[in-house]
């Protein structure tokens, strides 16, 4: 819904500026996460009770990607770009300074505004400067940021927060957000958004039922990825019995387990993009089955962690088919599948909370997570079954 714009740098170094911005928000994101055993501790909570730090961060997703997409529709994207990661820099920073409980709640909250605001509209850039059959592999680029983050950004905030405390881990993601801004605003295009963009023409995503329907599917399936990783440190604490200090490691080889799924799905979705979200689907549930079993060794949850990490590429390929039917309301949907991804993120640790604290034990987070990522193959074969029924009524 933008006027072209001429790329005014290399598209790789565009797609790797739009990155940063990925491993930022990846960073903040799942070191949370990793971080929940120390800043539980210093806040004076148990663990289930931090696990609402890691939903109001997704809610926020939820609510800002929304909201920020609509009412920023008259602005050119690059602008956009730019006013996003400076609100991910203030609250990010704001996060490190928490004193209490609740006013961690409420930066977190905040942190989480632009997240899928970003993604969306970095997301719409990276695919408009490359061509239709290769958009999937452009989106994939961008969400190497997100991924890379997990293999150096996580391990080193989990490693900070061990070392001089967790508050530094948000410390760092507010300087990786301020360097972000200075990026994007060297090698971004210089466009203008489209005359006839306005918020009531990306507000019509809302009436699309393809969209509501792939949104679901990320909203639901993903839930199962995030229901393991929230609770993934204490579990290698608690089950395994591997020292803190490995903690890191394997949350690098949960790393690159996304990072490969980032790279190698694309190509497949951009042949086959439904048949391709069915079988990461159909693999993190059956990685999510094996979790309680691969819990008992160490050599074996690092296989087990880097199959659930390799899942993590559903969310380019469904990035990708709200491309396809949203029509004229691009930014919006482009933003809601963060929210719908972060709508998981929420939803996975607080079903996982709850079995852990009906005494079904840490492991117990796996055979919750297959049955979302079971769900949203089911949503799945929904939004197959509409779409030949909406061609056949053509």
């Amino acid at each position: 819904m933008h006027a072209p714009a001429k790329p005014s740098a290399p598209v790789a170094l565009i797609h790797a500026a739009l990155a940063m911005g990925g491993f930022a928000i990846g960073t903040t994101e799942f070191a949370t996460m990793s971080l929940l055993p120390y800043f539980a501790a210093d806040l004076r909570i148990d663990a289930p009770t931090a696990g609402h730090v890691i939903s109001a961060y997704a809610l926020g997703v939820v609510v800002g990607a929304p909201l920020l997409a609509v009412s920023a529709a008259k602005l050119a994207r690059r602008t956009q770009l730019l006013l996003l990661m400076t609100m991910f820099a203030l609250f990010n920073g704001l996060s490190a300074v928490a004193p209490t409980y609740h006013w961690m709640l409420l930066f977190r909250f905040l942190s989480g505004l632009p997240h899928g605001a970003y993604f969306g509209v970095a997301m719409l850039v990276a695919a408009s400067l490359v061509p239709d059959n290769q958009r999937t592999q452009a989106v994939g680029r961008v969400m190497l940021g997100l991924t890379t983050a997990t293999i150096i950004g996580v391990p080193m905030a989990n490693w900070l927060g061990q070392v001089v405390g967790w508050r530094w881990g948000f410390g760092v993601v507010a300087l990786l957000s301020l360097l972000t801004v200075i990026l994007v605003g060297l090698f971004a295009p210089r466009d203008r958004p489209h005359p006839e963009t306005s918020p009531l023409t990306e507000l019509g995503a809302l009436a699309n039922a393809r969209v509501w329907l792939t949104l679901a599917i990320g909203a639901i399936g993903f839930g199962g990825l995030f229901c393991v990783y929230t609770y993934l440190a204490s579990t290698l604490l608690a089950v395994t019995g591997s020292p803190a200090t490995m903690i890191p490691v394997v949350l690098a080889v949960f790393g690159v387990g996304m990072t490969v799924g980032s790279i190698v799905a694309p190509r497949f979705a951009d042949r086959a993009l439904m048949p391709t979200a069915a079988g990461l689907l159909v693999w993190s549930a059956v990685s999510l089955l094996f979790y309680p079993l691969a819990a008992r060794a160490f050599w074996s949850i690092c296989l087990d962690v880097f199959a659930i990490g390799f899942s993590g590429a559903l969310g380019i390929v469904l990035q990708t088919r709200l491309m396809d039917v949203a029509g004229k309301a691009q930014g919006l949907a482009a933003a809601l599948n963060h929210s719908a991804f972060n709508t998981a993120n929420a939803l996975g640790p607080l079903l996982g909370g709850a079995a852990i604290a009906a005494g079904l034990g840490w492991t117990s987070t796996g055979w919750v997570g297959a049955l979302l990522a079971l769900g949203g193959l089911a949503i799945l074969g929904l939004a197959v079954l509409f779409d030949r029924v909406q061609a056949g009524r053509r």
